[in-house]
């Protein structure tokens, strides 16, 4: 079975969501908070286990332009500058599937390193 493709995109700025709609019938609206804070670029994951980087103030990120990345991809670039993470298909169904899990991951971690979302301290 091939990874599903999306058919739609759609960028919906005035409530920062990113809607995909994809060939297997899924369809989901990922905010730009969430995109940022799990991007797929080295400045976020690092160059391997451990080496993540928490994102904090991202909550008014938006997303101010969407390049094509061949046949399998887009690379967003966010209104804080960020723009290296390449996201597959297969990356923005998995992020789309498992939202709930990993944004509850994320404010766990937030929460762990003595944060909040709106102060980032």
């Amino acid at each position: 079975m091939s990874d599903p493709t999306p058919l739609a995109i759609t960028l919906h700025r005035e409530s920062r969501l990113l809607e995909v709609s994809f060939d297997d019938g899924s369809r989901f609206e990922l905010p730009c908070e969430y995109l940022r804070v799990y991007s797929p670029s080295a400045e976020v994951r690092g160059h391997g286990p451990g080496q993540e980087t928490l994102q904090l103030n991202k909550e008014d990120v938006t997303i101010t332009a969407i390049d094509p990345v061949g046949n399998y991809g887009i690379k967003p670039t966010f209104s804080d500058g960020h723009d290296t993470g390449i996201y597959t298909w297969k990356l923005l169904y998995d992020l789309g599937r498992h939202y709930t899990t990993l944004w509850r991951e994320y404010l766990g971690k937030v929460s762990a390193a003595g944060c909040s979302r709106k102060t980032g301290h």
